[in-house]
């Protein structure tokens, strides 16, 4: 008898705590955010009926301020509404009393350096930047996080490979070398820009050739992306470890990168099959690759490049011939007749003067080279949008 009065009282007593389980999960509001709305509107939405203040900031162009305030709704929920976005893949945070916090109801988040942002798309047909930067129902490539050996570097170190869907080990395939920006690693382009999505989207449409795309680390002095190699879970900065000073730049330990690639994957070992492009600092380096390897690589892409030139040799400068080893490696560049040798940069990036100059050299010498302007600056929705226009112009 008493073991069934001690069961009956477990039981209601668990009965009474579920119940009061449910009503407490039934008083706070199920909350979706964000919700992008046929009209290319997005509205956000909020949990806390605490706060005084709330608000969503992002790169979202058609906002003045790129902030919006948010409103306060009886259930505690914080709710607003963007105007129309155009097609694009936008970032985001909320501020909650002056605290940036990501959104706790998006689990789709990216990492710049240090700076963690939501992300969500917006598209309205499948011609747009949105459906391209979108996973598609189409044949998809393998991203793999590959090690390597760089002797030049005395390391062991890591890089991205994207191999596209038709790669099966017997056909040779070009390669497109993708270099990241200051602060940025291994896991830039993948993340921040999209490259898989890009290329699945572009090869499937018919628009580029199917190509292997190498995003390796370019920071000498780190292995690998922050949490990923024996110096454990540090806090990104930008310049971790430069300090210690490498046994060689990235441009000359570039070959290592090359001849690893090579000889295990299936690709075209000649300087028609290998492109090379990056971003700001990647952009920098590829500028520095195209003067130590004339020879290797057909098709150069310098995206808001630092293409620094050396002190006396920008045009209507005095001195202008101080660096002669400048101008025989530019000279023998162009001697090569590579198949591109691409600008892109955005009217407002803070580098606009380093590449005006770098034109007004080509210009001066009557070296042959594309030009790409748009609106924007020094911002990822423009080296997409380069990156998909660069893929569009090589190997063919």
């Amino acid at each position: 008898m008493m073991k069934k009065r001690v069961f009956l009282f477990t039981c209601c007593a668990f009965l009474a705590l579920s119940s009061f389980g449910q009503q407490q999960l039934g008083q706070r509001p199920r909350v979706k955010s964000p919700v992008v709305n046929a009209d290319g509107t997005v509205t956000f939405n909020f949990y806390d009926p605490t706060a005084q203040r709330v608000s969503v900031s992002g790169d979202f162009e058609e906002i003045h301020n790129k902030r919006l305030d948010m409103a306060k709704q009886e259930n505690g929920v914080w709710t607003v509404t963007t105007p129309a976005l155009n097609p694009e893949l936008y970032s985001y945070s909320i501020s909650v009393d002056g605290q940036r916090f990501v959104d706790p109801s998006n689990s789709y988040v990216n990492r710049d350096i240090s700076t963690l942002s939501n992300i969500f798309i917006v598209s309205k047909s499948t011609d747009d930047k949105g459906h391209l930067y979108a996973v598609n129902n189409v044949p998809h490539g393998t991203l793999s996080r590959v090690w390597y050996d760089s002797p030049t570097l005395g390391q062991q170190r890591r890089m991205t490979i994207y191999l596209p869907a038709a790669y099966d080990g017997k056909k040779r395939f070009p390669v497109m070398y993708l270099l990241h920006g200051h602060g940025g690693d291994e896991t830039s382009w993948s993340d921040l820009g999209r490259a898989s999505q890009i290329m699945d989207n572009l090869i499937a449409e018919g628009k580029c050739v199917p190509m292997i795309v190498v995003m390796p680390n370019g920071n000498p002095t780190c292995n690998a992306a922050p949490g990923w190699w024996h110096e454990g879970m540090y806090t990104p900065d930008g310049n971790a470890f430069n300090q210690r000073g490498a046994k060689a730049s990235m441009e000359e330990s570039f070959m290592d990168i090359v001849n690893f690639v090579d000889n295990h994957y299936m690709t075209v070992k000649k300087r028609s099959g290998r492109a090379v492009t990056g971003l700001s600092m990647g952009g920098g380096h590829t500028f520095g690759i195209s003067r130590l390897y004339p020879e290797t690589f057909d098709y150069y892409g310098l995206q808001s490049a630092a293409c620094r030139m050396p002190r006396g040799i920008v045009p209507d400068t005095p001195n202008s011939n101080l660096n002669q080893d400048y101008d025989e490696q530019m000279k023998r560049l162009f001697d090569s007749k590579p198949k591109l040798f691409w600008i892109a940069i955005g009217k407002e990036d803070f580098l606009m003067q380093m590449n005006t100059d770098l034109r007004k050299y080509l210009d001066e010498h009557q070296y042959p080279y594309e030009y790409y302007e748009n609106d924007g600056g020094h911002i990822w929705r423009n080296w997409r949008i380069y990156l998909t226009l660069f893929a569009q112009k090589i190997f063919k």
